[in-house]
């Protein structure tokens, strides 16, 4: 075994044994032990199991993106003030100003790499496994050689899960992986436009960084194009699966916690707004049904917070006498 297959071994036993669990659910209810639809289930679940473990370390991600996309502007300015300025003394300043300015805000450039980085890891162990069980027909932990021949040998709607676009025997596993193909390259472009076009103040919008990030707007779905062709269906269950996710994922992030000056941000404000003077209107439209319906009407109570403070006796009397 090298070195990377030492690594992802614990990863890839506990990705088996989530799959094998799914599967024996499935099956316990029912389900045809051998059928494909079977085994895409377990997938799928095993997907959103995975995806939910790594929730804090993509609000973590999330976190890093939006720091550095608010000092983007700053970073601009910085570079400008610099620009055409080749000189030794000029890149040492510009170094020390932009470092300042990380310090200062408490971001890092390497942060936001660092989440997906840990991810990889845990990706490649389920495309391992899968991928195996599949094409090699080998199991790993309680993913037995008999359950890995199964799921190589599974079928859904006559498309066989081990066959690709590429090498497939019949028309429906081209029918399904181009299907599928379609979708994760949409759910891909949206998840990327949710955060290009909602999630960017408009400062951000003006940087380098925005130009990035619109170019890998076109550039992840031709990726996912280009290697969905040669991806075996089972495989690719799993990467529409997680696709999906992440499509609504960050749409309920970007909803609830938006970039501050974002038109996502403005979208909440708006919402929250609309909410309280909602909230501030139900009480007098509450009090005029009532006084239609003969309801007396009721004077307020001042309520006081004051503390009385007690009296004595010797204060008592002389009270009294006044």
């Amino acid at each position: 075994m090298d070195i990377i297959g030492t690594i992802l071994w614990p990863l890839k036993w506990v990705v088996s044994a989530i799959l094998v669990g799914f599967y024996w659910i499935f099956e316990s209810i029912g389900m045809d032990p051998s059928a494909g639809i079977t085994w895409v289930l377990s997938i799928i679940f095993l997907t959103f199991v995975v995806r939910a473990a790594l929730i804090p370390i993509f609000v973590r991600q999330i976190k890093s993106q939006r720091r550095m996309l608010e000092v983007a502007p700053q970073l601009k300015k910085i570079q400008d003030k610099y620009k055409g300025k080749k000189d030794q003394f000029s890149r040492e300043a510009m170094s020390r100003e932009t470092m300042a300015l990380y310090k200062e805000t408490g971001t890092n450039p390497l942060s936001s790499c660092l989440p997906l980085l840990l991810q990889m890891p845990i990706f490649f162990s389920l495309y391992s496994v899968l991928h195996e069980a599949q094409i090699n027909k080998t199991g790993i932990g309680l993913l037995t050689n008999d359950l890995a021949a199964s799921f190589g040998n599974a079928a859904l709607f006559g498309a066989p899960l081990h066959e690709t676009f590429t090498n497939a025997s019949g028309w429906e596993v081209r029918a399904i992986a181009g299907f599928m193909i379609v979708v994760m390259t949409a759910s891909q472009f949206i998840t990327q436009l949710q955060l290009v076009a909602k999630n960017m103040s408009p400062e951000t919008k003006e940087s380098p960084m925005y130009r990035q990030q619109k170019m890998m707007l076109y550039i992840l779905p031709l990726v996912f194009v280009i290697s969905g062709l040669s991806f075996p269906l089972g495989v690719m269950f799993y990467w529409l699966a997680s696709n999906l996710w992440t499509m609504a994922q960050q749409y309920f992030v970007i909803r609830s916690m938006p970039t501050p000056g974002s038109e996502a941000a403005l979208a909440r404000e708006a919402r929250l707004a609309k909410k309280a003077q909602r909230r501030g209107t139900a009480t007098p439209v509450l009090a005029e049904a009532g006084a239609g319906v003969g309801a007396t009407e009721i004077e307020p109570v001042r309520v006081t917070t004051q503390r009385q403070q007690p009296v004595g006796k010797q204060r008592q009397k002389k009270n009294g006498k006044k």
